[in-house]
């Protein structure tokens, strides 16, 4: 009855599609923060321009970077939190990091505040 089949514009749209799909895994490419330079730390979702100018020049002042906490440390702007989800979107520390994003941020103890730290509520009598 019924005989499925292809047009040409369905398969024109098919391959347009295959294409697209292919060619956007090029931005999820690993970027070495060790290594890249400002337009390649930009391409990373979640870098800036400022951001990724602080990178390269606390780079070439303090050298490279050991693991995510220690680029969290040097980097004004970026946290821990931070970190993972750069790392999540691309980025490395050094040839090794790719494989380990979460495991490469140490866990930070708790700082207790104390402009955030709120007093014990006063009984009422």
């Amino acid at each position: 009855m019924f005989k499925p089949t292809l047009t040409r514009a369905s398969r024109q749209v098919l391959l347009a599609a295959a294409v697209w799909f292919s060619l956007s895994g090029a931005a999820f490419a690993a970027v070495d923060v060790n290594t890249a330079d400002e337009a390649a730390l930009v391409s990373l979702k979640g870098i800036g321009p400022a951001t990724a100018s602080t990178i390269v020049s606390e780079r070439s002042r303090g050298g490279p970077f050991k693991d995510a906490a220690d680029l969290a440390d040097r980097v004004k702007g970026l946290g821990q939190k931070s970190v993972v989800r750069l790392q999540e979107a691309g980025m490395t520390i050094g040839a090794g990091s790719a494989a380990a994003p979460k495991a490469t941020v140490a866990a930070a103890p708790a700082k207790k505040d104390a402009k955030t730290e709120k007093p014990p509520a006063k009984a009422v009598r």
